[in-house]
Parts: C-alpha cells; sequence; structure tokens
C-alpha cells in the first residue's frame, strides 16, 4: 500500500523569536491561521488516505500536534526523543511501517514546504509512485528547476530518461548520474548556468519502497540499521518506549542526503530517479522566505501585522505575533522587524544569516526560557 510521511522535527531556530522551543516553526498559524504542517497534511488530501499518513517529529510537540491535527491518531505519530537529522527520521518511519506492511511503498515530505497548484504536485507525486511500485530498487526524488546558485540545497546531475518517460502523459523522469548535496559556491554557479535539463534543485521529497531504503541502510550503515530494527522489533510490544529512548539518541546524527543519495547514485544496484516538479515550491526555512508569503504595499515591504504605521520605510518585512500590537517605523530600509510577547528581532536583511548564531548566544546569556 502507499503511505505518506511528513517530518517535523526541525527546531526551527532562524525563524526565532516567532519559532520557539514550545511552539517549533512547523506548528505556528502564520499561513492565514493555518501552520506549515496543517498545510502539508492538507496537501496530501485525495491522494493518500489518512490512517496512512504519519507524521515524525519531537516526542515533546506530540500532544500539540495531535490536538492540532483532527485526523493524525497517536499511532501515526512516530515521536523522535530527539533530533538525529533526516536518515534516522526516514529511516525510522520506513522501519515502523515495514513492520506493519512489508510492501509499504512511502512517500517522505517536510512541513517547511508551501507548493502550489495543488493538482500539478498531486500528479508528480503519483508519477513517483508508480515508478517506486515498478523498480525495487528505486530511490525516487523530485527536482525542482534552480533559480539562483544555491549552496544549501541538494543538486540532481541528470542522466538519462527513465525507460517509461514516453508513455508517462508528459511526467518523464531521469537516471540521477550524479546527487551532490550543497555544493560550494563556483560549483553552485556552473550548476546554474547548464541549466534545468541538466541539474535539478533536490526538493528533499522523495518515494520508495520500504525495503528499498532500508536495504541501502543497510549497505551503507549497517550500525544505523541494525538500530533502527531494533526499534522497530520493539514496536508492538511494552518495551516501545524503552528501547526508542535508549537507541535512538545513539544513532549517528546524518542527512539521509550524505547518507544515502549520494552513495546510491553510485551504485549499480540502485536506481536513483528524479522527477521534475514544475510547480511554485518555496522553502519557509528564514524570514526571507516567509516574506515571500505575505503581500507586500507599495514600498515593497512584506507585511504580516495587523497594526502598522510604516513612514519612509522600504523593503522590510514586518511581523507581529499579536494583532493589537503596534509596529511603528521611520526611516527603516532593509530590516527583519519580528515581535512577540517574549522577544523582538530587529535584523537587517543582509545578517539574517547570522540569527543561528544569535539563537545560541541568546541561550548562553538568557537560558532556555527564551528559546
Amino acid at each position: 500500500m502507499r503511505y505518506a510521511m511528513i517530518m517535523a522535527g526541525g527546531s526551527g531556530t532562524r525563524l526565532w523569536p516567532m519559532s520557539r522551543q514550545k511552539l517549533p516553526k512547523q506548528l505556528i498559524p502564520f499561513l492565514d491561521g493555518k501552520s506549515l504542517l496543517q498545510v502539508a497534511l492538507e496537501r496530501l488530501d485525495g491522494l493518500i488516505p489518512p490512517e496512512q499518513c504519519y507524521v515524525c517529529a519531537s516526542s515533546a510537540h506530540r500532544d500539540v500536534i495531535l490536538n492540532a491535527l483532527d485526523s493524525l491518531s497517536s499511532e501515526q505519530y512516530l515521536g523522535e526523543p530527539t533530533g538525529r537529522d533526516t536518515l534516522n527520521a526516514v529511516g525510522f518511519g520506513a522501519a515502523v511501517i515495514a513492520r506493519k506492511d512489508p510492501d509499504a511503498v512511502i512517500a517522505v515530505f517536510t512541513a517547511d514546504h508551501l507548493i502550489d497548484p495543488l493538482d500539478q504536485f498531486q500528479r508528480v507525486v503519483e508519477r513517483g509512485f508508480e515508478v517506486a511500485e515498478q523498480n525495487d530498487n528505486a530511490l525516487v526524488t523530485f527536482g525542482i528547476a534552480p533559480t539562483h546558485a544555491a549552496t544549501g540545497y541538494g543538486y540532481l546531475q541528470l542522466g538519462d530518461a527513465l525507460e517509461d518517460s514516453d508513455d508517462a502523459g508528459g511526467l518523464g523522469g531521469y537516471i540521477v548520474d550524479e546527487f551532490v548535496e550543497k555544493p560550494s559556491a563556483d560549483v553552485a554557479e556552473q550548476y546554474l548556468a547548464a541549466g534545468a535539463s541538466k541539474y535539478l534543485w533536490n526538493s528533499g521529497m522523495f518515494v520508495w519502497q520500504a525495503k528499498a531504503l532500508l536495504n541501502c541502510i543497510e549497505r551503507y550503515h549497517p550500525s544505523t540499521f541494525r538500530k533502527l530494527m531494533s526499534i522497530a522489533d520493539a514496536w508492538d510490544t511494552t518495551g516501545r518506549d524503552a528501547t526508542l529512548a535508549g537507541v535512538y539518541p545513539t544513532l549517528q546524527k546524518i542527512s539521509v542526503d550524505f547518507a544515502v543519495m549520494e552513495p546510491a547514485s553510485h551504485d549499480e544496484h540502485v536506481q536513483v530517479a528524479a522527477i521534475p516538479m514544475q510547480v511554485n515550491w518555496r522553502d519557509i526555512g528564514s524570514w526571507p522566505s516567509f516574506a515571500t508569503t505575505r503581500p507586500t504595499d507599495d514600498n515593497r515591504n512584506a507585511i504580516a501585522a495587523d497594526r502598522t504605521v510604516l513612514m519612509d520605510t522600504e523593503n522590510c518585512l514586518v511581523v507581529a505575533e499579536d494583532a493589537e500590537h503596534v509596529i511603528a517605523t521611520i526611516g527603516c530600509e532593509d530590516l527583519i522587524i519580528v515581535a512577540t510577547e517574549k522577544a523582538t528581532l530587529i535584523c537587517r536583511k543582509d545578517e539574517v544569516h547570522h540569527i543561528k548564531d544569535l539563537h545560541q548566544k541568546l541561550g548562553d546569556k538568557f537560558g532556555s526560557t527564551v528559546l
């Protein structure tokens, strides 16, 4: 059967101060009252039955997430005792779901994305399922046409077209000759110049048979595989919680991109396939990316606040958590201004990459209560 798993375990430090330990970015209702996680789950309506959709996130957020998502049962929540990056999240999901259904085919998504139009997204994912179901050794990823020389994404070097591409209704796909995670700036520039017919961004969304992924983990990271299987073996027993708490924190912290996708692209026993996803795709992981979701005024100010007076102010992002909070500016340009009940951030747009460093300094000075 077909399943979906949404990874929602990110800490969201680049969206501080609205993203906090008790309410991380994927749960903030800043999309017209909905959270990124709610939107990600709604995107699967009509594609995957609700009872076959899983969420993998922090154990600490179990109650708040289950309360926010009416369609999700406690058994569909895969709680991580601590974050160990994406290899272990997807491996955890595959191991648990495969215990229930050894022939499971799983689509993996994240709670960071905004994607439209919905019908095109679902058509491409449907194509991904078909490719994974036809090939026991396929790891399918979805590629996005690069718009700039990003160094924070993985790149897919496209090779030959998939054998059935001509019969896929315009949704063909390609063999990935090489998967390169987070290249240097000069290499990213070369990829961008080569064009989308040669290189695509890896979107962070995948489809694979559970056993195909687990086979790769067993070959490339046998220790991780054994530990994940020990968790799965205990899943339907009274020892589930103790095993999960004892084993999961010992897993090597590494992304699925570095751990599986890169070596798999050179493995003759695996077919890494890329299907172009021609949609509007935004990774909402920082304040500049959030700004793209908001309407702008005549001075290019993106506003997510109900009460503002912006005098001689241009190209700023203005965010208020409280609808009654007033933000007033005079003579500001290229700033990010975020006001919450507990903290306020004022940052130049060209310094936004330092917010993670600021987050660390705040914790060191004031403790976890401000994080």
